[in-house]
């Protein structure tokens, strides 16, 4: 049986950063498509990319310059979309790669976009509520020539929240001299949010988790999840799971794991931990984050950083099922192991479509005016979310892969559809 991934599937492929392994999975599944080199050679990097540097008045009155960027990875079904992460290890690769997954979670989730991405090189932890606003508003100054509601919509990401979104609505209105709700996603609802849209990642991942258990033929009550991060993501992940009747054995942070194979009182944590996400700091006798995804358990969620699970430790994972809720936590190698030992991997273009799909439900009803309730928004996420799981896991059974590489071959249908309508291939 195929189960194998992408590429060379030796130790070497563990060095590759997040660019260049997604280029490896993307040539294998074109190659299995049989596609012509020329497919890959559009598909390879984002069509634009935008380096900026925005200098900002610090609190103590110095200017300070930080680097941003913006990948728009392709726009062949429609205008791009995607966040905007501020963190301090940030970098174009990263940007570029977190785009073509973006176009990817487009294709899956079936909605009329391409794949964008963007991000800013600082640490917000160290910056003022002040200075997080002028950060916000000079980065979209920077962009503002090549987003819009027709051109590329940003949304939230890594430590960036509704209240970055709502900076910079306004600014990009002020820019263009109307309001302009659907430039950007992810906003508080009093400025055209929507309804859903900040447990919409947590929520998807949470279907594809049931859906998951479905096929294992795991009861979803009762059953031991363990999730490596405890931010947005993470902690509405544990309280879905908690609303299932599922057990949740083990979290962690930046800081360090818990686990105790009794359960975890979620609710506790989720009242105690700060506005990072970060709760361990709290108790003794924590692991570590390595140590906690070796974890006994039935169902394990990385909804952390990526390259969590490698060649190193895949033998060891002791799950049923791995639902990815992070962006690249399983390397090519990683996802080799655990398809061979015939543990069901549900890849982060799948499992993370959550998010951009209620971002697009939330730039229809900016376009329209008129706004659904919540529980509106989650009956269509549910549905979008289990026919993609359906569709990405038929097609794995059909064509004897995994799901990741099912997942691309879904993922690229629509991108290589219409760039062939266009003329560009």
């Amino acid at each position: 049986m195929d189960r194998s991934g992408a590429g060379d599937n030796n130790k070497e492929t563990e060095t590759l950063n997040l660019l260049t392994s997604t280029q490896v999975v993307i040539q294998d599944v074109l190659k299995r498509l049989g596609l012509p080199q020329g497919v890959f050679e559009i598909l390879k990097e984002p069509l634009r990319m935008l380096d900026v540097r925005i200098p900002v008045r610090m609190d103590d009155g110095s200017v300070k310059v930080f680097s941003g960027f913006r990948a728009q990875h392709n726009d062949s079904v429609g205008p791009t979309i995607g966040g905007i992460r501020f963190h301090p290890k940030t970098n174009s690769d990263e940007v570029k790669a977190l785009a073509m997954w973006m176009s990817m979670k487009c294709g899956i989730a079936d909605i009329p976009f391409g794949g964008g991405k963007g991000g800013i090189i600082c640490n917000p932890r160290a910056l003022s509520f002040g200075e997080l606003e002028r950060l916000s508003r000079g980065y979209v100054r920077a962009i503002s020539q090549i987003v819009g509601p027709t051109k590329d919509v940003p949304a939230p990401d890594m430590y960036t929240n509704s209240q970055i979104m709502g900076w910079m609505m306004d600014e990009y209105s002020r820019l263009r001299k109307f309001d302009s709700p659907g430039f950007i996603t992810g906003k508080p609802l009093v400025l055209g949010g929507s309804e859903g849209r900040e447990e919409a990642g947590a929520l998807g991942a949470a279907i594809c988790i049931e859906e998951a258990a479905k096929i294992k033929g795991l009861p979803l009550k009762g059953a031991r999840v363990v999730i490596q991060g405890f931010g947005n993501a993470g902690s509405f992940i544990a309280k879905f799971m908690q609303q299932s009747g599922a057990i949740v054995v083990g979290i962690s942070d930046v800081y360090g794991a818990l686990y105790n194979p009794d359960g975890l009182n979620i609710d506790y944590l989720l009242s105690r931990r700060d506005s990072f996400g970060t709760v361990t700091s709290m108790f003794d006798g924590t692991i570590t984050n390595e140590e906690l995804l070796e974890q006994e358990c039935d169902i394990l969620v990385p909804a952390a950083v990526s390259n969590q699970i490698t060649a190193l430790n895949a033998q060891n994972i002791r799950a049923k099922i791995v639902v990815e809720a992070a962006n690249g936590p399983t390397t090519i190698e990683g996802t080799r192991i655990l398809s061979e030992r015939g543990i069901l991997l549900v890849p982060d273009v799948l499992a993370g479509s959550g998010g951009v799909t209620v971002s697009y439900f939330e730039w229809v009803q900016n376009k329209q005016g008129y706004y659904w309730n919540e529980e509106e928004v989650k009956n269509k996420l549910r549905k979008k979310m289990t026919s993609a799981f359906q569709q990405v896991y038929e097609i794995s059974q059909y064509t004897n892969v995994n799901m990741r590489i099912a997942a691309y071959m879904v993922g690229v249908k629509k991108l290589i559809e219409a760039s062939q309508f266009r003329g560009w291939i």
